[in-house]
């Protein structure tokens, strides 16, 4: 593919040998050059050249929980991690749109992993098995228990997200909080004891009635709102182009040519619909479906 997912592309080294090396740690810890990420609550902060903004580890209060987010070289990133119960309840704010619409992937995929994890090291704060405190460890990359020592991990949660095709259209939905003209490909994530084939055929049948057979795996993207989803973009093929829709998740769902497709991803005048933003797994899907993958 010509094309890079949003949110992937890091020159980060996330320094995995630094997690357990409590000297070595403390050395980036302490290292003058240290840089810290720049939030506005949970929101990145774009400098004038549209990139993320830093400063100085120093300036971030002495009782922060930190987050190794790794090394550019040998300079190391941090990020403070947030107290949800701090900050408005609002998972993605208008200025965080508006600035995944100026960074670069690799920004943006800096940006991702560290709000993934601000938001998994809030929704972890206490024990899953004994309900006691837990603890950063492992530079930032895990909890342990206070009470029963149980150690917590970041996971990341796997959804498939999709495009059926029939007769040289495919099938694309909108859900009743997407503003109006936009449309994106089907998406839901995957259950225990299921393949990602699976999903993407159970899916397409729930939501719009679409009975699929051969799916292929197109890319992956992650992605850092509600919760940290790597999303498994994937085509399959119809004989039907029958909807039945599932109103309770999709408010309509429409076949669409590749021109029309085309038109949309250029934000033509008359297109029929509005495409996903470009740092959205659906809008590579899109792409990708145009140059034949």
């Amino acid at each position: 593919m010509s094309f890079h997912p949003g949110f992937t592309g890091s020159p980060l080294d996330r320094a995995d040998r630094l997690r357990n090396d409590k000297s070595g740690y403390d050395l980036v810890l302490n290292d003058r050059r240290a840089r810290a990420l720049t939030l506005d609550g949970f929101d990145p902060v774009i400098d004038s050249d549209g990139s993320l903004m830093w400063k100085p580890l120093a300036d971030v209060a002495l009782d922060a929980e930190l987050l190794l987010l790794g090394l550019d070289g040998d300079l190391p990133h941090f990020v403070e991690i947030i107290n949800a119960a701090m900050q408005p309840m609002q998972i993605r704010s208008p200025a965080m749109w508006r600035a995944l619409t100026i960074l670069p992937s690799d920004q943006a995929a800096i940006y991702g992993t560290a709000r993934s994890l601000i938001d998994w090291h809030n929704n972890h704060r206490f024990c899953g098995r004994c309900g006691a405190q837990t603890k950063v460890f492992r530079a930032g990359w895990g909890r342990s228990c206070t009470g029963c020592k149980a150690e917590h991990f970041p996971r990341t949660d796997p959804v498939v997200i999709m495009l059926v095709e029939c007769e040289g259209k495919a099938l694309i939905g909108r859900q009743p909080r997407f503003p109006p003209g936009n449309y994106s490909a089907l998406a839901g994530y995957l259950e225990p004891g299921e393949s990602m084939e699976e999903a993407v055929r159970r899916e397409l049948h729930e939501e719009a009635g679409v009975r699929a057979g051969a799916v292929r795996y197109v890319a992956s993207q992650p992605w850092p709102f509600g919760g940290a989803q790597l999303m498994i973009a994937c085509i399959a093929v119809t004989d039907s182009m029958e909807i039945t829709l599932d109103t309770n998740e999709l408010e309509d769902a429409i076949w669409v040519t590749k021109d029309e497709v085309q038109a949309a991803l250029d934000s033509a005048q008359d297109a029929r619909f509005n495409a996903p933003p470009a740092f959205a797994i659906a809008h590579s899907l899109l792409r990708a479906w145009l140059a034949g993958a």
